[in-house]
């Protein structure tokens, strides 16, 4: 599918859930892409991975989600004057159903690889219509629900309920699931489609459809009637003249058997079938030498073509292999005495197969036909009046024709012209546009790769809690809380060699201290523990704060432990470290603007650091208090007696020996 359906989910998504449940729904999609490009193609299975998506982060139903995704498209592509052309289509509802697939061809000029589905009416009356839609695309009859509802109120004010009639194939949870029966087609297990019965007041288009017949019939008859007499003795027109017009033209009896065919028909048709000869047209299947390409997922047959009248068809003509035992093209040329008589339109195409001179090239393309089918009353026939369905010069040389080759009115050489003047400029607007969405998704990803860093570097200084608070715009000075009781620890790297090079012992102590810290750092584990800051060779590192946790003294025991485990297993030479932690009541919040730090203040960050500073290497120093609470949890301690503490006294201290030996 284009990028154009994905940007219409993601401006609407995005305006009515907000920018959080988009991220959300890409993230559960694996979606990658940030932006996506009008005329860049994407997987089909997205739009509806991202409906799944979104269901399960709002909780409403999925179904609900790709009506809503429907919706959003045509709100989406009036900003592209689409629909304007919606409008042109006719005065009412009804002749935009019928012209559906009319525009999804003229579309294709645009979006050349676009799948588009293909849509019929097969019933209308004065309460509105059937509508059968073939796709070969699966979940995708909801998002056409909601594109018809929306379409029907913003561009003709007028409500329709739809419900689903029958359905194959469709693999969307929903009506359609529960209906039993199926209808028919030629698309096989792949093709969806769902035979919908849309509700609406269509009493306007009826009426006026009826009246319009009428009139028309009444001006017939008034300009035979009123006209000079010479025009009601003209002769029956010949149907070579209707060929000559539209020299690609087919006629086709009730039985779907050919009965003449246009001048530039046949020589493409012997272009594409080397030495088989050209009367083998006539009186054949049409479905012997052509293929109905569209609408889809219909029969080739008589009843259903003579009720899609006002719908455009495309026929390719088939690539035959080379027939043994062919008639000589001299051996279709009728008699004189054939000659003398009024010819039949078969006769007719059986003389102008004997005049038409063979070209040497072969097209590699297979022509594509697109025209109407009318119903001529008069001779019980189908006319196809159509014209190739060419885009540019590239294409008209692959299907081994040429500029005079097509029909000599309309508008089909200039289409060509016209194509080829503003293809070239039409494709490097495609590349600049997909150039610059190509940069905009790398500016994307590079930002979002600064947006990580920056957030990384914002944690490591301030805690998420509170840089989430920040954001919101909270003042910096109200981030200041006060916690009851909390376990602060102070580890200090110790060196015992030193040198008398002053640059090469710097080096080597900064190299110690970043393995050391890094270490540590490693063992950091939110909402655990937070490390708090590095002063030269002091690690601190809170437990309780700012995320509050009641299991705060074992898990700086566990910490402490582990710190002076990873010193033993770094093998350093000369390097030990002191450790000592202490339990209490803190203050803590953010100090400065330019570099903002997370701080704690109180009695109990002074004398967790005299518990560092006063114990010894590769030894874990413990106050008192918190000595009694890992006690009774297991906890291995050694009683070292009482140590004088500035501004304190002496307290009494212990050694932090091991982990429990049992659970309690």
């Amino acid at each position: 599918m284009y990028g154009m359906l994905l940007e219409s989910v993601q401006h609407f998504v995005q305006l009515e859930y907000g920018e959080f449940v988009w991220r959300q729904a890409l993230l559960t999609t694996g979606c990658k892409n940030t932006v996506f490009n009008t005329h860049q193609l994407y997987p089909d299975s997205l739009i509806p991975d991202l409906a799944a998506a979104l269901s399960s982060i709002t909780g409403k139903p999925c179904d609900e989600f790709m009506i809503f995704f429907g919706r959003c498209f045509v709100r989406f592509f009036s900003n592209f004057g689409y629909d304007e052309l919606i409008k042109a289509t006719g005065r009412y509802f009804c002749d935009f159903l019928h012209s559906v697939d009319n525009i999804h061809l003229q579309m294709r000029f645009t979006y050349r690889k676009m799948k588009s589905p293909s849509m019929q009416l097969t019933e209308v009356d004065e309460n509105g219509a059937v509508l059968v839609y073939r796709s070969t695309r699966s979940g995708f009859s909801k998002y056409l629900r909601g594109q018809l509802l929306e379409i029907a109120k913003q561009l003709y004010g007028m409500d329709v309920s739809i419900k689903v009639l029958e359905s194959q194939n469709d693999s969307a949870v929903g009506t359609a699931g529960q209906v039993a029966g199926q209808v028919a087609g030629q698309g096989g297990l792949k093709t969806v489609i769902v035979k919908y019965r849309l509700d609406f007041d269509n009493r306007d288009y009826v009426s006026s459809s009826g009246n319009n017949l009428s009139e028309i019939w009444n001006m017939q008859r008034r300009v035979h009637i009123k006209a000079h007499p010479s025009q009601l003795q003209l002769a029956p027109v010949n149907s070579m003249i209707l060929l000559n017009l539209f020299p690609f033209a087919l006629i086709l009896n009730d039985e779907m058997k050919i009965t003449a065919v246009g001048e530039k028909l046949i020589e493409s048709w012997m272009l594409n079938n080397g030495n088989r000869s050209p009367t083998e047209l006539i009186g054949a299947k049409v479905t012997d030498h052509f293929k109905l390409r569209r609408p889809s997922g219909i029969t080739f047959t008589w009843e259903n073509i003579k009720r899609l009248q006002t719908v455009l068809f495309e026929i390719q003509l088939l690539k035959g292999s080379s027939a043994k035992g062919t008639k000589a093209i001299s051996e279709a040329a009728p008699s004189e005495s054939t000659q003398a008589h009024e010819q039949t339109p078969a006769e007719d195409a059986a003389k102008l197969m004997t005049t038409i001179p063979r070209r040497g090239s072969q097209g590699i393309r297979s022509i594509l036909l697109k025209g109407e089918m009318r119903y001529i009353k008069d001779i019980n026939s189908l006319v196809f009046l159509c014209s190739p369905l060419i885009q540019n010069l590239e294409e008209l040389r692959e299907m081994g024709l040429y500029l005079n080759d097509l029909n000599p009115h309309g508008l089909s050489r200039e289409m060509v012209f016209s194509g080829f003047s503003h293809y070239s400029r039409l494709d490097l607007m495609c590349e600049r546009e997909e150039q610059r969405a190509e940069e905009l998704e790398t500016s994307l990803a590079l930002a979002d790769s600064w947006k990580r860093q920056g957030d990384e570097l914002l944690y490591s200084m301030i805690p998420r809690s509170i840089a989430e608070r920040l954001r919101e715009g909270q003042n910096p000075h109200d981030t200041c809380q006060s916690f009851e009781e909390v376990t602060v620890l102070f580890a200090e790297i110790q060196e015992t060699i030193t040198g008398d090079d002053s640059i090469k012992y710097a080096m080597t102590t900064v190299n110690t201290l970043n393995a050391a810290f890094t270490a540590f750092d490693e063992l950091i584990q939110s909402p655990m523990a937070y490390k708090v800051e590095t002063v030269g060779k002091v690690y601190m590192a809170v437990s309780g704060a700012p995320d509050i946790n009641p299991f705060h003294v074992q898990h700086m025991a566990d910490l402490a432990l582990e710190m002076l485990a990873s010193i033993r297993e770094l093998k350093l030479p000369g390097v030990g470290v002191k450790i000592g932690f202490h339990s209490g009541s803190i203050v803590a919040g953010i100090v400065g603007l330019k570099v903002p730090r997370y701080c704690l203040f109180g009695d109990t960050v002074n004398t967790a650091s005299r518990m560092e500073s006063s114990s010894e290497t590769d030894r874990i120093q413990v106050s008192g208090y918190a000595a009694q609470k890992l006690k009774k949890l297991g906890y291995v301690l050694s009683y070292r007696g009482k140590v004088a503490v500035k501004g304190k006294g002496d307290m009494e201290t212990f050694w932090l020996v091991g982990k429990p030996q049992k659970i309690i």
